[in-house]
C-alpha cells in the first residue's frame, strides 16, 4: 500500500544499494581532502576513483561478511579493500576515521535528501489546499465548536486554516533540517587525533555539509529529534485535517466526501457505503510517527562520548518516519485536490433549526435595542432551547412569534439578524492575507 503512494526515489534512498554508495562517496570525499592537505600521496584519489567506482555492490558478499565481523562498516571496508586489491592503495581509505564519522555523515546526506522530497510534496498538497479554498472562498457552511453548530463561516477559510498550519509545519522542518545539515570527522572522540579539522572542512564542503562545530564521537541527537518532532508535529497537523474530512463526510453531514474512483468498493457486506478510508488511513499513520518522538528523544542521552543504543533506533525510525510522510503528504494531496464538494449539505446544515446560528446576532440587536446582556441572552436562550431537540425545529419562527423581541427589534430589525453575509463580510479580507 505504502509504495502506491511513494515514489521510487525515496524507497531507494534507505535500501543497502544506497547506503554504500554514500559511505563510500564519504570515504572518497576524506580521501580527497587528505591529498589536497598533503596527508595522503599525490594521485591517491584517482587511484582509489578508479577501483572503487560501482554501478551496484554485492549486497551478498557484504552481508556474509558482516555475519563473520559483526560489524557493518568494516564489513563495507573489507569488501572495498578487495576489490581494490591493492593493500599499498587501500590503506588510504578510512585513515584516521571512525564508524561513527561515516554513518552520522551519511545519516546526514540521507536526512537531507529525505527531507527535500518531504518539503517537495507538501508544496503539491499546499497547491492542492489553495486551489480547493479559492474555489470555494465564499461557500458558506456552519462553523463548529465541540462539535456542535456555532456561527456561519465558509469552506474556504477552513481550507486556508490548513494552508497556513501547513505553513508553519513546513517552516519548522526546514528549520530542523538545517540543523541536521553537519558532517563529522573528528575520529575517536572528537578530537581530531588523527585527521586535523582541515580534512573535514574541506570533505564536508565536498559533500554540501557544514562540519558540526564540535562532537564528541557523534553528531549530537538532538538535532535528529527537532527532525523527527518536526515531522511528529506536520503528521498531527495531517491527522487534525483527516479528522475534519472524516467528520465532514458522516452521513448525517456528509458536506465533503473523498474522491470515490470508478470501480470501487467501500464494504465486503453493504454495497451503498462509501467510507473516508483514506483519512482514516491518514490518522492511524500520524499515530504511528507520533510514537517515534519519544524514541527520538531518548536517543539524546548516551553515555559519555557515545554508545550506539540510539542506532538500532535510528535504523528502523528515520527510514520509517520520513518514507510514512512523504506518503502521507502524497496521499492527502489527492484526496483534497479530487475532493467531492456538496455546497447545497453545508447550506442544509447551515439552516437547520431555522437558523439558530444567527442567535448571537438577534442577541446584539436586543443590546444595541437597550435591553440588558442577561435579560437579552436570557430572552434568546429561551426561544432557542425551546426547539433545540425538536426534528425541523424553526428558531426564527419561534423567536419572531416572542411579542417582547418583535417589541424591541420590529419585524424588520429582527429579520435582518437572519442574513449571513454580514457574518462573512470580511473573507476577502482574511484571504488577501495570503
Amino acid at each position: 500500500m505504502i509504495d502506491r503512494y511513494t515514489p521510487p526515489e525515496m524507497r531507494a534512498l534507505w535500501d543497502a544499494q544506497h547506503k554504500y554508495a554514500t559511505w563510500l562517496k564519504i570515504e572518497l570525499a576524506v580521501l580527497a581532502a587528505q591529498e589536497q592537505l598533503g596527508l595522503v600521496p599525490s594521485g591517491t584519489h584517482a587511484q582509489v576513483c578508479a577501483k572503487a567506482q560501482f554501478e551496484s555492490f554485492d549486497i551478498q558478499r557484504i552481508d556474509a561478511l558482516d555475519e563473520t565481523l559483526k560489524h557493518d562498516v568494516i564489513a563495507f571496508l573489507t569488501y572495498i579493500n578487495d576489490c581494490i586489491d591493492d593493500p599499498g592503495l587501500s590503506r588510504y581509505l578510512h585513515l584516521g576515521l571512525t564508524s561513527s564519522d561515516l554513518v552520522d555523515t551519511a545519516l546526514s546526506l540521507w536526512m537531507q535528501d529525505a527531507g527535500a522530497l518531504i518539503l517537495a510534496e507538501a508544496d503539491v498538497l499546499k497547491a492542492a489546499i489553495a486551489e480547493q479554498a479559492q474555489t470555494h472562498l465564499h461557500t458558506a457552511c456552519i462553523g463548529r465548536s465541540h462539535g456542535i453548530h456555532g456561527e456561519p463561516t465558509t469552506f474556504g477559510l477552513k481550507l486556508l486554516n490548513w494552508q497556513d498550519e501547513l505553513e508553519r509545519q513546513t517552516a519548522r522542518f526546514k528549520t530542523a533540517l538545517q540543523e541536521a545539515r553537519v558532517g563529522q570527522m573528528t575520529g575517536a572522540v572528537g578530537t581530531y587525533a588523527h585527521n586535523p579539522p582541515e580534512v573535514e572542512a574541506l570533505a564536508c564542503q565536498q559533500l554540501g555539509l557544514n562540519p558540526a562545530r564540535i562532537t564528541s564521537q557523534v553528531i549530537g541527537r538532538d538535532r535528529h529529534a527537532a527532525y523527527i518532532l518536526a515531522l511528529a508535529q506536520l503528521a498531527s497537523s495531517i491527522e487534525r485535517w483527516a479528522i475534519e474530512i472524516r467528520h465532514l463526510q458522516r452521513t448525517e453531514v456528509l458536506e465533503v466526501e473523498e474522491p470515490f474512483a470508478k470501480g470501487q468498493k467501500g464494504s465486503s457486506a453493504m454495497p451503498h457505503k462509501r467510507n473516508p478510508v483514506g483519512s482514516e488511513n491518514l490518522t492511524g499513520l500520524a499515530r504511528l510517527i507520533r510514537g517515534y518522538a519519544m524514541p527520538a528523544m531518548e536517543n539524546i542521552a548516551l553515555w559519555h562520548e557515545r554508545d550506539i543504543s540510539h542506532s538500532s533506533v535510528e535504523r528502523v525510525m528515520i527510514p520509517d518516519a520520513t518514507t510514512l510522510m512523504h506518503y502521507m503528504l502524497r496521499r492527502l494531496s489527492r484526496i483534497v485536490r479530487d475532493l467531492q464538494v456538496h455546497p447545497q449539505n453545508m447550506a442544509r446544515n447551515l439552516n437547520s433549526h431555522g437558523g439558530i446560528v444567527f442567535s448571537q446576532r438577534v442577541l446584539l440587536a436586543l443590546v444595541n435595542a437597550g435591553l440588558s446582556r442577561e435579560a437579552a441572552y436570557a430572552l434568546v436562550q429561551k426561544n432557542a432551547m425551546a426547539i433545540w431537540n425538536t426534528q425541523g425545529g424553526d428558531f426564527k419562527a419561534k423567536i419572531s412569534a416572542d411579542p417582547e423581541v418583535l417589541a424591541a427589534l420590529g419585524a424588520e430589525g429582527l429579520e435582518a439578524c437572519f442574513d449571513a453575509a454580514p457574518m462573512l463580510a470580511h473573507v476577502d479580507t482574511i484571504a488577501a492575507r495570503f
